[in-house]
């Protein structure tokens, strides 16, 4: 049946927004950061099914990219990520938890925190959902260029997880190379960085 299914295009390969009728909803769970809710969704000739998910305000992701080496480097972060048992490396990133604040905002204020720079040039490269089936994050990507450091009175005290978190350079090519051969699994990485190394073939 699916070899018989239809060749798309990519102008067919478009999400469809839309919220299926909820007919109840409760938060069995309240937590310090995100809760859990529990909706009774109405699928039409698919009957009313249970979904628990992760509510999430969205998040911020940034490629802050160099070139003053020759190839393009990407700034990456290890971080300590309990729910998977690891040290990560990961791009700057953050939570859209600042009221009224844009995405670019979040960005900007994101790598200023996490690694102490600032960019003279800012692109949104697009929008993504990391696991649509049980949360409700949306991660906007941006890259980052025209890096300079942040003056050392400025700075922001990192504390609990992100104090002493490693920082490295690392080329486009290696950071292609480590996420092809496994050895990085953060999803967010992965998409950003094969989503540059892309834009760039």
């Amino acid at each position: 049946m699916s070899l018989d299914a239809p060749r798309l295009s990519a102008a067919d390969l478009q999400d469809l927004p839309g919220r299926r009728p909820v007919v109840s909803t409760e938060v069995p769970f309240s937590g310090r950061v995100w809760d859990v809710r529990r909706d009774e969704v109405d699928l039409g000739g698919g009957g009313v099914v249970t979904r628990d998910y992760v509510e999430h305000g969205g998040a911020v992701l940034v490629l802050a990219v160099r070139e003053d080496r020759g190839e393009p480097e990407v700034l990456v972060i290890r971080q300590y990520r309990h729910p998977v048992g690891a040290e990560d490396w990961e791009l700057p990133a953050g939570l859209l938890d600042v009221e009224g604040e844009a995405p670019l905002e979040a960005a900007r204020r994101e790598l200023a925190e996490e690694a102490d720079l600032r960019a003279g040039r800012w692109e949104e490269l697009f929008a993504f959902t990391p696991s649509p089936g049980s949360l409700g994050e949306v991660i906007t990507l941006f890259v980052a260029t025209g890096l300079s450091e942040v003056p050392a009175e400025e700075r922001h005290e990192r504390e609990h997880e992100e104090a002493g978190m490693p920082v490295g350079w690392v080329g486009l090519s290696d950071a292609v190379a480590a996420v092809l051969g496994g050895q990085v699994r953060n999803g967010p990485l992965v998409v950003g960085v094969l989503a540059l190394a892309a834009r760039l073939d």
